[in-house]
């Protein structure tokens, strides 16, 4: 398990927690809907201002995001097949549970966030008031669309790789433009989302990567 790894994890980790605390206390002011609170109320004002709302992207970023869980489903499958397979819960590859607790994780963070309210979004959907901090698609696709891209590479054949490669990439930019342009959530929630995404994606790859060492230095003194 590398040092640098270890760092840059705790690192990111110390950084998402400073940042989620400035958003929560610095310039916040009523500028939200129903005279809702918002920190970092000059840069997300301006930049709600700029933007607008534009509920039809927003309804295709929901789409997008059922599409990204379905790639959770595919793993999930995977590992329920290698279960009935090999008839022993030791035997299913590791990398597919390490990616299970980052998918844990994600889930711990939504459900902490909606309990422990940062903001609400700049805008009401269905004419209520819905938790924005962080971005929960984000942090959604981020998380799985980059793991897949790792994780993948021991389940899929190379020569069809870099399409299947091509199509994530896409469906994590459709998901990260598509919600930032619809105006959804102030750009602090979608920061917060990129770094907290970052931060479980770097404890992820660290298990991952020491899971792959462990695994060739096994290989090898056979």
């Amino acid at each position: 398990m590398k040092k640098r790894n270890i760092f840059l994890g705790v690192f990111l980790t110390t950084l998402s927690l400073v940042y989620t605390y400035i958003v929560k206390t610095y310039d916040v002011k009523n500028i939200g809907p129903n005279n809702s609170e918002v920190g970092f109320s000059r840069i997300n004002s301006w930049f709600s201002n700029l933007v607008g709302s534009h509920m039809t992207i927003y309804k295709v970023t929901e789409l997008l995001g059922y599409v990204v869980i379905l790639i959770v489903a595919i793993y999930g499958i995977l590992g329920l097949y290698q279960l009935i397979k090999r008839k022993s819960l030791f035997k299913i590859d590791k990398e597919l549970y390490i990616l299970g607790g980052l998918y844990v994780s994600m889930a711990i963070v939504y459900v902490f966030f909606e309990k422990f309210i940062i903001n609400y979004r700049p805008v009401l959907i269905e004419g209520k008031l819905e938790a924005s901090y962080p971005s929960s698609h984000t942090i959604l696709a981020i998380c799985i669309c980059i793991s897949s891209l790792i994780v993948s590479r021991n389940y899929i054949r190379q020569k069809y790789q870099k399409i299947v490669d091509i199509i994530t990439i896409l469906l994590l930019i459709g998901v990260l433009l598509g919600r930032i342009i619809s105006g959804v959530h102030w750009i602090s929630d979608i920061l917060g989302g990129t770094l907290i995404s970052c931060t479980l994606l770097m404890h992820f790859y660290t298990l991952y990567d020491y899971n792959k060492k462990r695994s060739r230095r096994r290989k090898r003194k056979r």
